[in-house]
């Protein structure tokens, strides 16, 4: 198995958190659990990433130790990692890829294709057509205006 370099998350807001990757892909985190009672194992592991998995497929636990939520963790991923197709961590940074965009996006103005206002309308006859080619509009204009004239409702 290709080694798990692990990475301080410098986000974490207190203690000690790895963010542990598989080449590109973060497959995992190990922790010290923060507001939990003194009497709780201090370490917690999670294993997994989705997309590319199913539900349930994503495990963790916790532990006493660095070293023993570290083993808990590499055992898990060996059977997690049995089950993945490179299909799967394409999954994952396809929805990375994505992500980064829009948030790019967002931080210059702009919107997302699917908040754009959209040119297409449903015509009384069934039709939908775009309002904005002039050349389909005119057949639709008798059918919108019959159907305004009919229930006061201007579309």
């Amino acid at each position: 198995m290709p080694a798990l370099p692990r990475r301080r998350d410098p986000d974490f807001p207190r203690g000690e958190c790895w963010r542990i990757y598989y080449g590109d892909v973060h497959v995992g985190t190990i922790a010290e659990r923060t507001g939990n009672r003194h009497d709780t194992e201090p370490w917690e592991w999670r294993c997994g990433f989705y997309p590319g998995s199913n539900p349930g497929e994503c495990t963790y636990g916790t532990a006493d130790t660095f070293d023993q939520a570290r083993a808990d963790f590499e055992r898990a991923w060996s059977a997690f990692l049995s089950k993945r197709t490179e299909a799967d961590f394409q999954a994952w940074r396809d929805q990375r890829d994505w992500t980064e965009r829009k948030y790019a996006m967002w931080a210059r103005g702009e919107r997302m294709p699917s908040q754009m206002p959209s040119s297409l309308m449903r015509c009384r006859c069934g039709e939908t057509f775009d309002s904005h080619r002039l050349d389909r509009t005119p057949i639709h204009v008798p059918h919108i205006t019959a159907a305004q004239m009919a229930d006061g409702i201007r579309r």
